[in-house]
């Protein structure tokens, strides 16, 4: 990578668009080079996808909650991930060391699925016990991870020094 390709994906992290004509009007980039880079970075699998972003609070999944699931690794490592991330609400699942062998986060309608969730976990075999935490307030997300750097940083760490 270079710059200019640097500089179209903090552009696509602040605006929330590929669309070619704004991530010019962001960097100056001509359009036409703009969709080569695109494709580009799609095929090098640096892009994955063209989905659009859901504020999951207007949506109505205004309840988040984070649990550490401790398992008994009776099935395979896989096998449990599976079987977790299939609960329905999970939306982020992380194998983790130390105490807890999972972190997981899940996005909910209510209070209500709260309970239900919780009784989810209980029926994989392999998790020994959770430990739950209800978010009370969101303090801080950012979907687009790129957002959290400067251009400085992104620059230094991603491109080519050759």
């Amino acid at each position: 990578m270079d710059d200019r390709d640097v500089r179209l994906l903090k552009a696509i992290s602040e605006l929330g668009t590929g669309s070619p004509e704004r991530l010019h009007e962001e960097t100056d980039i001509p359009v036409s080079t703009i969709h080569y880079r695109l494709n580009n970075l799609r095929e090098a699998g640096v892009i994955e996808n063209d989905c659009y972003d859901l504020d999951l609070d207007a949506l109505g999944l205004g309840v988040t909650v984070i649990l550490e699931v401790l398992t008994d690794y009776s099935g395979s490592h896989e096998d449990v991930a599976d079987d977790i991330e299939a609960i329905e609400g999970v939306t982020q699942l992380f194998s983790t060391m130390g105490e807890t062998d999972y972190v997981a986060i899940a996005r909910l309608h209510d209070g209500d699925d709260v309970g239900r969730l919780i009784r989810d976990f209980e029926t994989v075999d392999a998790v020994e016990r959770t430990n739950s935490t209800y978010v009370i307030d969101e303090l801080h997300e950012d979907a687009r991870a790129l957002g959290s750097y400067s251009m400085e940083t992104l620059l230094a760490t991603l491109t080519d020094d050759d």
